[in-house]
């Protein structure tokens, strides 16, 4: 299972979260998110064991490729409706594609956009909302019960001690925690953060 927790503002969080066991630790660079972060600063940060994710939305291929290099992160987190062509160009083992399951109607469409993007990405990302992130809202686990890929795939979406109980055998490889572990917008309250690991780990 792969814990991914998004939103990293401040370097005490980056450092708790790696050392508590976190898998992948998140970078956002959107400037009208609250948890917007420079290259320069994600650059600074440097966890022992978790990976570094840079989130990106609106940025075209080169604009990925710079930032990507400038905050020497590992893998990339696409919410812009990025093409297949573009996930290729930046790597299949580096990308996460976001898919959002709230803008189809029918699960097989949502099996086919996964397998048009297999090839190019290592995991997909379900998002709630129709576009972008951070909604701060929870998916129909019924829906995504139907799918048959054996793609991985992380759940994303509200997520937080009060609920990863009920979610945790949903069929996600992978789980994304970002607003339901913070005190405020990018401040992360490491008991929640401990909780959610207990919950999905065992981990005490």
């Amino acid at each position: 299972m792969i814990i991914k927790i998004c939103g990293m503002t401040r370097p005490q969080d980056v450092k708790f979260c790696d050392q508590a066991g976190a898998d992948l630790l998140g970078f956002i660079f959107h400037p009208p998110s609250p948890r917007h972060v420079t290259p320069r600063w994600a650059a600074s940060q440097k966890p022992h064991q978790a990976l570094k994710v840079g989130v990106f939305v609106h940025q075209n291929l080169d604009e990925i490729q710079r930032l990507a290099q400038q905050a020497q992160v590992d893998l990339l987190q696409l919410h812009g409706g990025h093409s297949v062509e573009q996930c290729r160009a930046l790597g299949p083992h580096r990308v996460i594609k976001t898919l959002w399951p709230m803008n189809y109607t029918q699960v097989h469409d949502l099996q086919a956009d996964m397998e048009r993007f297999a090839p190019v990405c290592r995991a997909f990302l379900f998002d709630s909302g129709t576009s972008g992130g951070g909604h701060g809202q929870g998916l129909d686990l019924n829906f995504l019960r139907g799918l048959t890929s054996t793609h991985p795939w992380y759940l994303a979406g509200g997520l937080g001690p009060d609920n990863l109980e009920l979610v945790k055998s949903c069929g996600a490889k992978g789980f994304d925690l970002n607003s339901g572990l913070e005190k405020a917008p990018g401040v992360k309250d490491h008991h929640k953060v401990q909780q959610a690991l207990i919950i999905l780990r065992g981990q005490s």
